[in-house]
């Protein structure tokens, strides 16, 4: 079987194709097979060696064989190992795919895969003896593709096509025993000359491992020898005596310059050690290539970034007071008491509040689940406990003053959480919608649940248990991690909000909701340390965003991508991808990822992978669209398209709306300038009432823009329409106003060209064209030129001179405007030398200056010079609006414009994307036929706005499928980091050092111990000593009552 396909045909339709139309299996492993393209000769047992080990990790694994898919070099090689396993064994145990991928225009007698009627299968005959330059195919291998760019005789052509498809089948998740793995890819080499090198070192930068055949020849012996050896061994010189060896043939081919980039590549691929696995015949472990393979695999795969109860309870409460996990987790968790989750809600409540996430983590691990603990009643209560010199809580304080200043009450009211949603929307912009709706109500009614009077005091509060079992009905909150995640962000608790991101499902809009809330904080915080801190947080936030994102894009790009745009009830109903731009997380945005999704809004339903120029010939000359010229996107590509719908696919693709606007923009720019300095008439002619015309579509067109983003603003779905875009279109909106003084007062002489008003009013379509320039990224660093060159603009604006030195001037009637100066104002601002010259390149000497007319009354005069006002006001306007800017970012912006261009251009590139992405399809001035056409759908038939956001509403099933994938993610990133903290040294020392101190508490505690029960004895001791002196003084006084007397003194007792 084989398939004739275009080099740029999209991997996921061959993809489809093998295993739809083929019927082949997935594959649970792929080898590429590369290597020397020519027929070499290999040693006899090396041979066989190879053929049975390639052919039995094939069987065992499942895997796919890619090659070349020629009968020469190793793609023979490949095929004879599987024809002699075919032959030897059964039909079924015989069934290894071997795909060949070759170039069409390289294949011998090629016609006869052709045929007219269709008939198959197809008669392919082996004719080594007269394919001459080109080559047969290898009938050995099962399937085939052949790819066609329209050359004869070309080799190589295959190798884009085929990288692409490997790394794309690489990528995809196969479940095999209840697992979803990545279909891994290992590349095996013989032989092989340059094109081999090129080979292995693309593989191994896309970490791929790789096998060499030592033995085999050529390329795959040089790497061979020099992989053991240190890096900075493998010189020129070595390589070059290597060279000589093995390519005794063709080594004065060698150049200087080609010896150093064999060495550079050679050294980078020996640097990735644990991607490279050396074969080598008769190595102990290594009889067979299959396990060469395998041991590449595991290795590769090591190195991957991837994979009485009141007696307790008092007890478990001063620990959470004494803040003594360890004696929490020793003594009271233990197996002598069955804890259950809602006997530790109180005490998570005293956790939370006095920040020590130790124990909240513990509580965690102990079973609570956030879902039964986070009600509206903890909420109220833990935001009634936020510290007073919390910024957050001056905020609701704030809210809650105004509230009581709007109702005219003397009372405080008492904090809802729509209080908080409201300091919330302020935070996170009003892109997002409230998260807690204020209730219809004013007051929701409390909760009739029986609490027990069992307080704690932790750092001042006084906490109540807010948790025991009620026959009440208790209202739990949408997502409780979200709500205890803003708690601990707003107060910048680091520590407890990574416990509780931890446990997020939407982790990555959480992660980007917390940098957006940080960062609005710290513009308002007034602590140095606390800003600092803050922004550090935001920044570690947008990383982890990042990290999560890189595993989905890695696991799955279409998943990855609807993250971006998937609708987030829980965050206000925004997306991931608008958090990242409120935030403006240059870092998220400026991701490959986020980036390919970008480029793909960009071309729409068009492919990718179509060339510009194609596009254009498109644009210019529509039937081409019904040809193979341009391919569209791979969900198109799939079904059979129409005519209609091909036709309205490519035309409401944002690359082509963009390049159709810059056509008209530059088809405006022309006839401007021809009505400008050519065509003189009497009475304004049809071209000039175009360029009227054509001026009120693009007012429309922005007045457009604003109403819809002041409508999007309005209803919570968009950022602010930025101030450029406000001013832009009242000074368009000048243009018709300045025309009509123009011929108002047309017939009133003066002495110099009445037509300067109206030429001044044109400009601002030029300064329209001069905000791409701002954020163009080659242009970045050019800010200084551009604002020269307004500055000059300005500075003849000023004097009164149109800025036209840059037509020709041998246009007719352009000598009279380059001559022209100032009227109707005596500006004493000196004129350029340039200009008052009469020598102006390609002007006669002799030419009068203007035509001449008789003087100019003064009543006139006044009309003149309200006619030139109202031109300057505008212009003058937009030009503070360009000039200000540049001028302003030149002093400071520069350096960090310079450093971070690539972030800022892509970040920026966003905007001009949605822009167009959103934008009617048709160009000025036919775009006002879209524009009635929203009127009449708007204004007449009272139809909602279709909005063009970048934003998709999942259904519940796929939604939720989607977030556990992530969550599943999130998981692995986070393993992934903790195995990175471990390994780190300043980890490993801190971690001794605590162990040691708790070893030095453990001593303090068993000296006093000891300590304390040396004195009990002691006191013991003396109690006795004591006693036994007042049983003696008792003895004596009773023999001397009884008439015994010593004979001498009585001792002291």
């Amino acid at each position: 079987q084989y398939v004739r396909v275009s080099s740029d045909t999209p991997p996921r339709v061959i993809y489809h194709l093998m295993t739809q139309h083929w019927g082949l299996d997935a594959p649970n492993l792929l080898i590429s097979v590369t290597g020397g393209a020519k027929n070499f000769v290999m040693k006899p047992r090396l041979k066989n060696i190879f053929r049975q080990g390639l052919v039995k990790v094939a069987q065992t694994t499942g895997a796919w064989i890619i090659t070349g898919g020629s009968h020469a070099g190793v793609m023979k090689q490949v095929g004879e190992a599987v024809r002699d396993f075919i032959l030897s064994c059964s039909h079924k145990e015989g069934d290894i795919v071997t795909i060949g991928i070759a170039t069409w225009g390289t294949v011998y007698n090629r016609e006869s895969l052709v045929c007219p009627m269709g008939g198959f299968p197809a008669e392919y005959v082996l004719d080594e003896e007269n394919q001459g330059s080109l080559s047969c195919l290898d009938s050995n291998h099962s399937h085939f593709i052949l790819v066609d760019d329209g050359t004869h005789g070309r080799y190589g052509v295959e190798i884009p096509l085929r990288t692409r498809l490997e790394k794309f089948i690489s990528e995809q998740t196969k479940v095999k025993g209840g697992v979803a793995i990545k279909i891994p890819i290992v590349c095996v080499v013989l032989e092989g000359g340059p094109g081999t090198l090129d080979t292995i070192y693309n593989a191994i930068t896309n970490g791929t491992p790789c096998v060499i055949v030592e033995g085999s020849g050529r390329v795959a012996d040089v790497i061979a020898q020099v992989a053991n050896l240190p890096v900075a061994k493998i010189t020129i010189a070595l390589i070059q005596k290597k060279l000589s060896v093995l390519f005794h043939d063709t080594y004065e081919l060698f150049t200087e310059s080609k010896l150093v980039e064999w060495t550079k590549k050679i050294q980078d691929i020996v640097r990735s050690r644990q991607l490279l696995t050396i074969f080598r015949e008769g190595k102990y472990g290594q009889q067979d290539v299959d396990v060469a393979i395998l041991q590449a695999l595991f290795k590769a795969s090591r190195n991957q970034d991837h994979f009485g109860r009141e007696n307790w309870d008092h007890q478990l409460k001063l620990a959470v007071a004494w803040n003594r996990v360890d004696i929490a987790r020793s003594e009271i968790f233990t197996d002598d008491h069955d804890w259950k989750p809602s006997d530790l809600h109180p005490v998570m409540a005293a956790a939370l509040i006095s920040n020590k996430p130790e124990f909240v983590k513990l509580f965690l691990e102990q079973g609570v689940r956030l879902k039964d603990f986070v009600t509206w009643d903890t909420l109220v209560y833990l935001y009634d406990n936020l510290a007073p010199s919390c910024l957050f809580h001056s905020k609701l304080q704030k809210v809650l003053l105004e509230e009581r200043e709007h109702t005219a009450g003397s009372k405080m009211p008492r904090l809802q959480m729509h209080h908080v949603s409201q300091v919330l929307r302020e935070l996170l912009g009003c892109s997002t919608q409230p998260l807690y709706p204020k209730p219809k109500h004013t007051e929701r009614p409390r909760l009739s649940i029986p609490v027990p009077h069992i307080k704690l005091n932790v750092q001042g509060s006084s906490l109540r248990s807010l948790y025991k079992r009620s026959a009440g009905r208790v209202t739990f909150t949408m997502d409780p991690v979200r709500d205890l995640l803003i708690w601990a962000v707003v107060q910048n608790r680091r520590e407890l909000a990574e416990i509780i991101w931890a446990q997020s499902q939407d982790c990555m809009a959480a992660a980007l909701a917390c940098s957006k809330i940080l960062k609005e904080l710290a513009k308002e915080e007034e602590d140095t340390d606390t800003t600092d801190d803050m922004l550090a947080l935001a920044e570690e936030y947008e990383h982890k965003a990042i990290g999560v994102f890189t595993d989905c894009y890695r696991k799955d790009e279409e998943r990855a991508q609807k993250l971006l745009t998937r609708v987030s009830e829980a965050w206000g109903k925004t997306t991931c991808l608008q958090l990242a731009l409120e935030a403006k997380n240059m870092n998220f945005v400026s991701h490959g990822g986020v980036q390919a999704f970008l480029t793909k809004v960009w071309w729409g339903k068009l492919s990718v992978d179509n060339g510009l120029w194609r596009v254009i010939m498109c644009m210019l000359f529509f039937p081409l669209l019904y040809t193979n010229l341009i391919t569209f996107s791979r969900e198109k590509r799939l079904q059979p398209m129409g005519c209609l719908a091909r036709l309205r696919a490519f035309f409401t693709a944002p690359i082509v709306i963009f390049l159709m606007n810059i056509l008209s923009y530059f088809t405006f720019l022309l006839l401007f300038a021809y009505v400008l300095m050519v065509d003189f008439q009497p009475t304004p002619s049809w071209r000039e009432y175009l360029i009227y015309f054509w001026l009120f579509s693009l007012v429309c067109e922005e007045t457009r823009q604003v109403w819809a983003g002041r409508a999007e603003v309005g209803g919570g779905r968009g950022r602010e329409t930025p101030l450029w875009m406000l001013l832009g279109a009242p000074t368009q909106l000048m243009s018709p106003c300045c025309s009509s003084c123009h011929h108002l007062f047309r017939k009133v002489p003066a002495r110099g060209n009445t037509r300067s008003p109206i030429s001044e009013a044109r400009v601002s379509p030029w300064l329209h064209l001069a905000w791409p320039c701002i954020f163009a990224e080659e242009n970045a660093v050019g800010l200084v030129g551009f604002s020269q060159e307004v500055s000059g603009v300005w500075e003849c604006q000023m004097e009164g001179v149109l800025p036209l030195g840059e037509f020709p001037v041998g246009f007719p009637g352009v000598a009279w405007h380059l001559r022209f100066f100032s009227f109707c104002f005596n500006i004493s601002v000196p004129f350029s030398s340039s200009l008052k010259s009469p020598n102006v390149p390609g002007v006669p000497m002799l030419l009068p200056r203007c035509p001449h007319s008789p003087p100019m009354p003064l009543e006139k005069t006044a009309q003149a010079q309200v006619t030139f006002g109202s031109a300057r006001v505008p212009t003058h306007g937009q030009m503070i609006c360009v000039v200000s800017p540049l001028y302003e970012a030149h002093d400071y912006t520069f350096q960090q414009v310079q450093e971070h261009t690539d972030q800022i251009w892509k970040f920026q590139r966003h905007d001009l994307i949605e822009e167009y992405h959103g934008r009617p399809p048709a160009p000025p001035p036919l775009i006002l036929l879209n524009h009635l056409q929203l009127l009449v759908r708007r204004g007449l038939l009272r139809r909602p706005a279709s909005h063009h956001k970048l934003k998709e509403k999942l259904e519940k099933n796929e939604e939720a499928a989607l977030l556990s994938w992530e969550m599943y993610l999130k998981e692995n990133y986070l393993q992934h980091q903790q195995c990175q903290e471990k390994q780190n040294t300043e980890q490993m020392i801190r971690d001794i050092a605590q162990r040691v101190d708790v070893l030095a508490e453990l001593l303090d505690l068993d000296r006093v111990k000891r300590t304390g029960v040396v004195e009990q004895r002691l006191g013991s001791l003396e109690d006795q000593v004591h006693q036994s002196a007042q049983a003696l003084r008792w003895m004596i006084q009773a023999l001397r009552g009884n008439g015994f007397s010593p004979g001498g003194d009585v001792p002291p007792v």
